[in-house]
This record gives structure tokens, sequence and C-alpha cells, in this order.
């Protein structure tokens, strides 16, 4: 390997580790949903440079894609409740 594989390996390792510290202590529930996304792309990219690509598939489609996804909605739900969801909160 040369010295710029070894840098890049090494800023993709300090980033991981940067972005899973602010997906957990974020201020903002937004914040560390989207840090958790950027955390599951870098991961599939870490596992490309581990030459498995068929996990690195994996990791982009469930943990930046699907569950991404499902973090937003449910983010959404949360500051943005629908008639149904209110007229429950009131007891009708």
């Amino acid at each position: 390997m040369t010295l710029m594989e070894y840098l890049f390996d090494g800023l993709l390792g300090i980033t991981l580790i940067w972005l899973a510290a602010r997906a957990v202590f974020a201020q903002s529930l937004f914040g560390a949903i989207l840090s958790f996304i950027g955390l599951g792309m870098l991961m599939a990219l870490a596992w490309v440079r581990l030459s498995a690509p068929d996990v690195a598939l994996a990791e982009a489609a469930l943990g930046g894609g699907v569950t991404g996804a499902l973090l937003l909605a449910a983010y959404n739900r949360l500051h943005h409740p629908t008639s149904n969801q209110m007229n429950q909160q009131d007891g009708h």
C-alpha cells in the first residue's frame, strides 16, 4: 500500500469514529439521524476498502438507505402529527 492509501484509510477511520460519536451524543434528533445516515454511507466505503463489496452493498442499502428513511419518517411523524393522531391524543 502507498502512503496515500494509508492516509485515506486513517482519515476514513477517524471520520467513522467522529460520526458515530456525533450520532450518539447529538443535541438534536435530526442531527443524530443525519449523522447515522452518513455513518452508514461511509461504513459502506470502508467495506469496499476491505474488499467486501457484498457487505458494502448491504450496508449502503440497509444502514444508510432503509434505516435512514425509516428514521426520517419517524422524525417527521413526531414533529408533524396527522389529524388522526391529534384526535387520538385529544381523547376523541
